[in-house]
C-alpha cells in the first residue's frame, strides 16, 4: 500500500511540472502549418523574410509517441530541476469529492477494518500485521545512507520478519514493543520539520490507528528523503542538463522535423525588427531614403536577445510559443506580468515625485512607505476581475493623502486643490497602454534588460535608467531572472538558434 502511495507521489511530481510543456510542445507541432500560414496570411512588409514550409507530416506508430512523450516528460523534468531552485515535490491532494479519492478511501478503510479484525481475534491473527512491518522496515532502510551502518544492523536486527513470524506463531509477539522501536527510529532519521508529526505518534494507544498514523507520517519523510534527493542532484545535474535537453531535443527533432517552424518565425520576425529600426536610424535627417541594399545586417547575438525581449511582450493567447521555449512558457509569462506590474508601478511613483517637492521626494523613509502602498493596491492586477483604472483611482486619493500629510510633517507648502486634481488626474491616465509615462517606463525598463542582455555574463548589473530609481530593487530581481533564463536557453539551444539564423541572415 505504502508502495503505491510512494509511487503516486514520484508520478504526480513529474506530471505536475512537465503536462503544461508536454501538451503545448504537442499542439505546437500539429498546428504548425495552420499557424504558419495564418501569420503569413497578414500585411508582410516589404522586407519581410521568407519563412520555410513546414515538413511533409510523417506517420508514427503508436510505441513512436509513447516513447516521446516519455522523452518529453523526462526532459522537463530535469529542466525544471535545474532551472527552478524552488522545486521540491509535494505529497499527492486529490480533489474533493473526485472518484479516486473515494475508491481510496474505500480501499484503505477495507484493510484496516481487516487488520482491526484480525488483531482482535482470540488469539490474534497477524498476517497483515506482518506484512505492515516489512513495509516500514523497507521504508526505514531506503532513508539510510551508505554509512549508516550501525542503524541498518538494527533494523534488521530488531525487525526480523522470520523471528517476527515465529514469535506470532507462538503468541509471543509484542507488537507495542516493536512499534515503540519503530517510532524511535522515524525520530531518528526524519527531517527536523517532521519532529512534531513523530512526536504526536506516541500519544495513540490503539494499534490500528497507530498504524495508520505511521504510514502518514512515512509518506511524508518520502518526500522529505525524495527532495533531499533532488537538492543533492541539481549541482550535478546542472553540468549534463545542456547535453541531455539538446539530446531529447533532437530526437523529439528527427520524429517531427516541423519542431522549429515556430523558432524559424520568431528568429526572422526578430530580424526584421532590427533591420527596420537600423534603416530608419541610418534615414538622412531630411527623409530621403536609402536603398534597400544599404540597411546592415544585423548579428546573430542581437537577433537573439531581441527575440528573448520579444517574449517578454507576448500575445500568448493569439501567437504559438517557439518550441524551444515552450518548457519556460509560464516563467516568461510571470516575467511578462512582473514587468507590467513594474511599469504601471513605475510611471505613479514618476508622476508623483515629479508634482511633490524635491525635499519630499528624496526622503527614502517615505518614498518606500509610497511603493509599498501602491504595489499593495496593485498586487491583483492581472487577476480577470481587477479593474486598473478603479484601482488607479483609488491609489491618487491614497497618494494625495499621503503627500499631503509628509509636505505637512516636513514644513513644506501643502498641496493645493488644482495640484490634488491635476496629480489624480496624471495617475488615473497611466491606465491607458498609450499614456506617454508609462511607455517611457515601458521602453526604459526594455533598454535596462537589453543592456544587461548584451553585457553577456558580466556579474554588475547596468546602470538603472533615469525615473526607475525608485524600483530599481525589483527590476534587478526581475533582470536576473530573465537573464539566468535566457542564458541556459541559449546554452541548450544556441546550434539550433545560429542554423536558422544563418539562413534567414543570409537571404536578408
Amino acid at each position: 500500500m505504502s508502495e503505491n502511495l510512494e509511487k503516486s507521489n514520484i508520478n504526480e511530481a513529474g506530471k505536475s511540472k512537465s503536462n503544461d510543456s508536454e501538451q503545448s510542445l504537442e499542439n505546437a507541432m500539429e498546428g504548425s502549418d495552420e499557424a504558419l500560414q495564418k501569420k503569413k496570411s497578414g500585411s508582410p512588409s516589404t522586407r519581410r523574410v521568407q519563412r520555410p514550409h513546414s515538413s511533409p507530416p510523417r506517420f508514427v506508430t503508436v510505441e513512436e509517441l509513447l516513447e516521446t512523450a516519455k522523452g518529453v516528460t523526462n526532459m522537463a523534468l530535469a529542466h525544471e530541476i535545474v532551472v527552478n531552485g524552488d522545486f521540491q515535490i509535494k505529497p499527492v491532494e486529490l480533489p474533493e469529492d473526485s472518484l479516486e479519492k473515494k475508491v481510496k478511501e474505500i480501499v484503505h478503510k477495507a484493510f484496516w477494518d481487516c487488520l482491526s479484525v484480525q488483531l482482535s481475534e482470540d488469539p490474534p491473527t497477524y498476517d497483515h500485521a506482518v506484512k505492515l512491518l516489512g513495509e516500514i522496515k523497507e521504508t526505514l532502510l531506503s532513508f539510510l545512507l551508505p554509512g549508516h551502518t550501525r542503524l541498518r544492523n538494527q533494523i534488521t536486527e530488531v525487525l526480523d520478519l522470520d523471528l517476527i513470524k515465529q514469535e506470532a506463531e507462538n503468541g509471543a509477539l509484542d507488537i507495542s514493543k516493536l512499534v515503540e522501536f519503530i517510532i524511535g527510529m522515524m525520530g531518528t532519521l526524519c527531517a527536523p520539520a517532521r519532529d512534531e508529526e513523530v512526536k504526536k505518534l506516541k500519544d495513540i494507544k490503539e494499534i490500528v490507528p497507530l498504524f495508520r498514523a505511521i504510514f502518514s507520517v512515512l509518506d511524508l519523510m518520502k518526500v522529505d528523503m525524495a527532495n533531499f534527493a533532488v537538492s543533492s542532484i541539481r549541482p550535478h545535474l546542472m553540468q549534463q542538463s545542456v547535453e541531455y535537453e539538446r539530446k531529447k531535443f533532437q530526437e523529439l527533432l528527427e520524429k517531427q522535423p516541423n519542431s522549429l517552424d515556430f523558432v524559424t518565425q520568431w528568429l526572422g520576425e526578430a530580424a526584421d525588427d532590427l533591420m527596420h529600426q537600423t534603416y530608419k536610424n541610418a534615414l538622412p535627417a531630411g527623409g530621403g531614403a536609402a536603398g534597400s541594399g544599404d540597411s546592415p545586417t544585423p548579428s546573430p547575438v542581437a537577433v537573439q536577445n531581441h527575440a528573448y525581449l520579444k517574449l517578454l511582450k507576448w500575445d500568448h493567447l493569439q501567437q504559438p510559443f517557439p518550441e524551444t521555449v515552450l518548457m519556460d512558457q509560464a516563467r516568461f509569462q510571470e516575467l511578462q506580468l512582473q514587468l507590467e506590474h513594474l511599469t504601471v508601478l513605475g510611471a505613479v511613483l514618476l508622476v508623483t515625485f515629479s508634482m511633490a517637492a524635491s525635499g519630499v521626494s528624496s526622503q527614502a523613509t517615505f518614498a518606500e512607505k509610497l511603493k509599498m502602498i501602491v504595489k499593495i493596491l496593485l498586487t491583483d492586477m492581472h487577476l480577470p476581475s481587477f479593474h486598473l483604472k478603479d484601482a488607479l483611482t483609488t491609489i491618487g486619493e491614497k497618494v494625495c493623502l499621503e503627500v499631503s500629510s509628509c509636505l505637512s510633517l516636513c514644513g513644506f507648502t501643502p498641496f493645493t486643490t488644482d495640484k490634488e486634481i491635476v496629480l489624480k488626474g496624471q495617475i488615473q491616465a497611466v491606465a491607458s497602454p498609450d499614456n506617454p509615462i508609462r511607455r517611457i517606463m515601458d521602453s526604459r525598463i526594455l533598454t535596462f534588460l537589453e543592456t544587461y542582455l548584451a553585457s553577456g555574463h558580466e556579474k554588475a548589473l547596468p546602470t538603472i535608467p533615469g525615473g526607475l530609481g525608485p524600483v530599481h530593487k525589483e527590476l534587478e530581481e526581475v533582470a536576473i531572472k530573465f537573464v539566468r533564463l535566457v542564458n541556459y536557453n541559449k546554452m541548450v539551444f544556441s546550434p539550433y538558434y545560429d542554423a536558422v539564423l544563418s539562413k534567414i541572415l543570409v537571404r536578408s
